[in-house]
């Protein structure tokens, strides 16, 4: 039972802070791993290795371990998986070796078009997760996923990969990481069958003779739309939730050699500018390493020297009809890993309010990209201590000074779930004294399986070159931020609060707007009703409030929402926003002046998504709404077909009409993507896109052979055509050719 106090009087920062530390205080820890004891099995020893060649016919795997008896998460939780799913579980000293038969006895059949690498499209049809808690601290994993083609996909969970939610990214899953794996699959006439190697070399673990992990296995049934697990989880959850999971023990004298891997790799590679009607070219070469060092089994040390992101995906094209900056995701590898690691800020992606470490602040900026000489990063775990420091200098560019960046963080892990920490930011110029850093204390705490409170505390430095004003009230450094919810199968409630003072500046995150305090409350229903085919109702309601320091209202919105998951995968959505916003001083949108004053306006939105697990599947999105006192008409299409497993293609369009007292106009976005896999190992990607605001096509190519595990061959081709009509006159276009070689001891 929590107390309550009376805070009456102080300041909301203060009042914040008052919350949190009661919280903490007052909090019973979960003790309880009640998967660990009932779902726990011994990985058995293996003299001779198994062939990975998808047949599970020899006799090795006779010895192994079996999982079976899978438990349905969707659409019926608790009854057996339709569909009958074994598991076979060897080691020996260098890998962790996993045998799946999988039956499928459907009229449809398996379910597989996708061969691509780190493909959405993959958790959609037919495939087998696995996610390993190395450390058993409840809270991170790896995770391994293929299909009955053998594509791969894998990705690290941090915090259980709290703020996830279909359609929206989190930072506490990170997609990008790419481990070395091994992975050969069939198809066969009543199911399909899965060989996967999984190196010791690749993963994170404690010290110590005998390991014992948390593990869960997930089997998705794509012509039946069926999530069954080894280890149960609610519905609510996903299997990221490791504190969930069950038990892999007795693996005994693990060998990661020396845990060391170099990668050394060459660019070479030639440009063509057009700057006023001359051509500057340039030819690029360059020679690179990074190092990857086990300093002990839970700590690793990254090094790179002379970082090259030539292999990187070019940005999706958005429009931003705000006066607030968008956010445009990492892509960069060496930022990638253990990203979550280093995580401060808001819980939800969705309407985020700060990040206070924002990866795309170093080595990139609005005028283009800064050389990185080099950078170190060391990551892990000891004992209960999880850190994370990561230092990066970057070289003088673009007329400016070079800049070093330091970023660490320590948390110390509290009970099952919960931890304490800190964040320290510095970037300081190397041939100047200009510096911003940033300070913050954060925790994450869960009293209940169901009940999660996170929250920071921040203050940021930097030199003042301009007096306060006379009215100096909310023009101090501080940032705070507080977030609690519950979750559980039929209810979502959360209730957020932020602080952001005027003078809050990290240089190194992402902060759409400071000088505010803002309230959010969300109440939100899941019914099942079990008829006309719908799986599950998602009604809602969300209210945010936002004033300035002073108190003085300057944006509301009342957001009510009722989504619709079908049981054939499909998804319908419709919501209505009511909006306030006050705008202080004029602002323009693509040359169509915003005049100061208060706007109210409603936003309706209607859509429809087929199950993209489909072989042919759409999307279309409608949003007639009022716009700063004129109006505004969204329109989306999105066609997306696999015609065969190796080939596949996406067309999306997007129009923004909108009619301003002062003037009107239209912006139009297209992309289009194509997809070939010759193998799961050689991709070859394609995506051009069409931005009628900046009045330029993109076109982006991408060759990747991954010719042996943890090496590959990028080929890529990047050009921009400035005038739609002949499509003849570009900007800029590049060709690079990238090469890795992996050298492991």
């Amino acid at each position: 039972m929590l107390r309550t106090i009376s805070l009456v009087g102080t300041s909301p920062l203060i009042g914040l802070v008052g919350t949190v530390l009661l919280v903490a205080w007052t909090a019973v820890p979960v003790h309880a791993q009640e998967s660990w004891e009932e779902y726990r099995v011994n990985a058995i020893r293996t003299a001779v290795p198994p062939t990975l060649d998808g047949i599970l016919e020899e006799g090795v795997w006779e010895r192994a371990e079996r999982l079976e008896n899978f438990v349905q998460q969707e659409p019926d939780e608790g009854a057996p998986s339709s569909e009958r799913t074994v598991v076979y579980l060897l080691y020996d000293a260098e890998n962790l070796y996993v045998g799946v038969r999988a039956w499928d006895t459907s009229a449809r059949g398996v379910n597989a078009t996708e061969m691509r690498r780190d493909s959405d499209r993959l958790l959609e049809e037919d495939n087998i997760q696995i996610i390993l808690d190395t450390f058993k601290d409840s809270r991170s994993g790896y995770m391994f996923v293929t299909n009955p083609l053998g594509a791969q996909l894998d990705q690290q969970v941090f915090n259980e990969g709290e703020g996830a939610r279909p359609g929206l990214p989190t930072s506490n899953i990170n997609r990008d990481w790419d481990g070395v794996w091994h992975v050969a699959s069939r198809i066969v006439d009543d199911g399909w069958i899965a060989e996967i190697a999984i190196p010791m070399v690749t993963l994170r673990f404690p010290d110590g003779r005998l390991q014992s992990w948390g593990m869960n296995v997930m089997r998705n049934i794509g012509s039946r739309n069926e999530q069954a697990f080894w280890a149960p989880i609610s519905k609510e959850f996903t299997i990221a939730r490791v504190s969930m999971a069950g038990s892999l023990e007795g693996m005994q004298e693990l060998d990661r050699g020396m845990d060391l891997r170099v990668t050394p790799f060459v660019t070479s590679g030639a440009s063509r500018v057009l700057e006023s009607q001359n051509e500057v070219d340039n030819w690029d070469r360059e020679v690179g390493v990074d190092l990857k060092y086990g300093i002990t089994a839970g700590l690793n040390l990254d090094l790179t020297v002379n970082t090259d992101f030539a292999q990187a995906e070019v940005d999706d094209e958005q429009v931003n009809l705000t006066r607030f900056p968008l956010f445009f995701p990492e892509k960069r590898d060496f930022f990638l890993e253990n990203s979550g690691q280093f995580n401060v800020g808001s819980a939800l992606a969705f309407n985020r309010h700060v990040d206070l470490f924002f990866s795309r602040r170093i080595g990139l900026s609005s005028d283009g990209a800064v050389p990185i000489i080099g950078g170190a990063r060391l990551t892990g775990k000891i004992g209960r201590n999880d850190i994370a420091v990561m230092d990066v200098q970057t070289d003088n560019a673009l007329g400016e000074s070079g800049e070093n960046f330091l970023v660490a963080k320590y948390s110390r892990n509290l009970w099952g779930r919960s931890r304490v920490g800190g964040l320290l930011i510095n970037k300081a110029e190397t041939d100047g004294d200009y510096f911003n850093r940033t300070y913050a204390v954060d925790a994450t705490l869960a009293p209940h399986p169901n009940f999660t409170v996170l929250g920071f505390v921040a203050k940021t430095e930097t030199p003042r070159t301009t007096p306060l004003p006379a009215d100096a009230e909310g023009y101090g450094e501080m940032g705070a931020y507080v977030n609690a919810t519950w979750l559980d199968q039929s209810w979502r409630f959360y209730g957020e609060y932020v602080d952001l003072e005027n003078d809050f500046n990290p240089e190194v995150g992402f902060l759409p707007r400071a000088g505010i305090r803002t309230t959010k409350l969300h109440v939100e229903r899941n019914p099942r009703p079990d008829r006309w085919g719908i799986r599950v109702l998602s009604p809602m309601v969300n209210w945010t409030y936002t004033t300035d320091q002073t108190g003085r209202r300057v944006a509301q919105r009342w957001h009510y929402m009722l989504g619709t998951r079908f049981d054939n995968g499909a998804y319908l959505n419709i919501w209505l926003n009511d909006h306030f916003d006050r705008v202080d001083q004029d602002f323009s949108i693509n040359g169509v002046t915003i005049p100061s004053g208060d706007y109210s306006f409603a936003e309706w939105r209607f859509s429809f998504d087929s199950n993209p697990a489909r072989r042919l599947y759409y999307g279309l999105m409608y949003s007639p709404q009022d716009f700063y006192g004129g109006t505004r008409d969204d329109v989306q299409l999105k066609l997306g077909a696999r015609l065969t497993d190796r080939f596949s293609s996406e067309a999306q369009y997007t129009r923004n009409s909108v009619e301003l007292p002062g003037g009107s106009f239209d912006v139009d976005l297209a992309a289009l993507r194509i997809d070939l896999a010759l193998s799961p190992t050689m991709t070859l990607r394609s995506v051009t896109q069409y931005n009628s605001l900046s009045d330029q096509f993109g076109t982006s190519a991408r060759f990747r052979w991954t010719y042996r595990p943890g090496s590959d061959l990028y080929l890529v081709y990047d050009e921009v055509r400035r005038d739609p009509e002949t499509l003849f006159e570009y900007r800029d276009r590049r060709i690079i050719l990238k090469a890795t070689y992996l050298l492991t001891r």
